[in-house]
């Protein structure tokens, strides 16, 4: 799948793999130079170009894009850190087939357009001496610079700047696949526009990784999507129960509510306490409200809706706890999604879930529902793996790079939205997407990620002044452009 994430060791695999398989070094950095090359001229206009190359195969492309562009008549020199000489296998290679001019380290300075091919994704180590130089240097003019596979200085893995210096790119070329410090933060702020370049590696040595993390794009779960057919009527679309808080406290629960009937849910009702009744009513419409005034009602709602939501503004208290514990022990019960106070009434979480049911904690909540996985992991997208084992649940860590994990191990990153999100009341609305998804029969896994591609999507259709109430109405644009994308083979149920 073009939307598959690989790590640095993976990739490593796929070139050895790809070397087995009869393809030469040369020829994966011919086609990885001249993919370079390419990017750069559909997006600039000829210009004093320089190519930092490094002692790699990194460097290796560097000097093969250097030729590419020369050719095309661009004015480019090429500044190795590593003296020509002292190259060895594929950029040695490359460079002895480069006739241009080559500038020492401390010559090199001025140019308009800088081309970044001093380390790839598998450097660790911060970035030292004129390496280091070069990386503050292009730091400072992101908009002039083109990296290859990662910004140099860049933990391919994790996203994270190994050192102090690290270079930041309006274009980053990578090849194969994307790596997780393309869609994670802060690696993905780094790279600006990320293009995924074919070089020629077979897709044999890619399937042989069991690659398990991807980039979350509808590829990833549109054939589950939930359309109705011709024949649908509304009770077979599910019915959604969303748990409110207490008097002055329910407006979270109706952003779930309104979020799970936009995305589809056949039926949604909002469950209250008899003194918010009225305040829910002046509000709601299409949805239903249900009196729920003691455990036993909360217990029936999770035996009787597709899937239910609690947290939103619901309260931490005794009482709470208490309603919250008789949904999850009801006998044949829903998928649960947890969210907000939910997951506060859960920490620390040491105990297995039902394996249909999501969380959805943000940063602080997932601390505190699963002390010290953050700080030993290596990335968000480990830490939410762990958690989705302990829990034997699906774990929706939330962010700008929200991760969505499964107990097996499965992953996906999701790259769509805007900061507009950050606004009181996104989260609740995502909880409802997810939940209504799940009310319609759509697997937990998928549910959360088209739940969380779709919250994204409708911040970018709606820009700028973005408020929790607008993503429900804003959703059936999004609908309506995912469906028209469709293949004409998909089917509508």
């Amino acid at each position: 799948m073009s939307n598959e994430i690989i790590t640095v060791a993976q990739m490593r695999a796929v070139d050895e793999a790809a070397a087995k398989l009869g393809v030469q070094v040369q020829d994966l950095m011919e086609n990885a130079g001249r993919a370079v090359a390419d990017a750069i001229v559909k997006r600039f206009t000829p210009r004093q170009t320089l190519v930092l190359c490094g002692p790699g195969n990194n460097g290796g492309d560097g000097w093969v894009t250097a030729r590419y562009l020369r050719e095309r008549g661009w004015p480019v020199s090429v500044c190795s850190l590593t003296p020509r000489d002292a190259l060895h296998g594929g950029a040695a290679n490359a460079a002895r087939m480069w006739a241009g001019a080559v500038q020492a380290p401390e010559e090199a300075a001025g140019a308009e357009l800088y081309v970044d091919a001093m380390f790839g994704a598998g450097l660790s180590r911060p970035l030292e001496g004129e390496a280091a130089r070069f990386g503050s240097m292009m730091a400072a003019s992101a908009e002039r610079v083109v990296a290859v596979d990662v910004p140099s200085g860049l933990n391919g893995d994790t996203g994270a700047c190994a050192g102090e210096v690290c270079v930041r790119a309006a274009v980053t070329v990578t090849f194969v696949r994307k790596k997780p410090a393309h869609v994670l933060l802060p690696g993905r702020a780094y790279c600006g526009e990320v293009l995924v370049a074919d070089i020629g590696s077979p897709d044999a040595a890619v399937s042989a990784q069991g690659v398990r993390l991807f980039e979350n794009c509808p590829e990833l779960w549109i054939s589950h999507f939930p359309w109705p057919s011709v024949e649908t009527h509304k009770h077979a679309r599910g019915h959604a129960v969303v748990a409110s808080g207490p008097h002055t406290r329910t407006g979270a629960a109706r952003l779930a509510a309104r979020a799970a009937l936009r995305v589809g849910a056949g039926l949604v009702t909002v469950l209250t306490a008899s003194d918010a009744l009225a305040e829910n009513a002046a509000h709601l419409t299409a949805i239903m409200l249900r009196a729920a005034d003691d455990a036993g009602a909360y217990e029936a709602a999770a035996q009787t809706a597709e899937s239910v939501v609690v947290g939103p503004a619901f309260g931490t208290d005794d009482e709470a706890r208490t309603r919250l514990e008789a949904a999850m022990s009801a006998t044949g019960r829903c998928p649960i999604v947890f969210d907000a106070d939910a997951l506060t009434l859960l920490a620390p979480l040491n105990r297995a879930l039902d394996e249909r049911d999501v969380l959805t904690p943000h940063i602080g909540e997932f601390k505190r529902a699963f002390p010290g996985i953050l700080e030993v992991s290596t990335s968000r997208i480990e830490a939410a793996r762990i958690a989705a084992q302990r829990a034997k649940c699906v774990v929706l860590l939330k962010g700008p790079d929200t991760v969505v994990a499964a107990p097996n191990g499965r992953a996906a990153v999701n790259t769509s939205g805007t900061p507009y999100l950050a606004t009181a009341g996104s989260g609740d609305v995502l909880a409802g997407l997810i939940s209504g998804l799940i009310a319609q029969g759509m697997a937990s896994l998928e549910a959360a990620a088209a739940g969380a591609w779709l919250h994204g999507k409708c911040a970018e259709a709606y820009g700028p002044g973005l408020i929790a109430e607008d993503i429900p109405e804003i959703l059936p644009r999004v609908l309506s452009q995912l469906a028209s994308s469709r293949s004409p083979a998909t089917p509508h149920s």
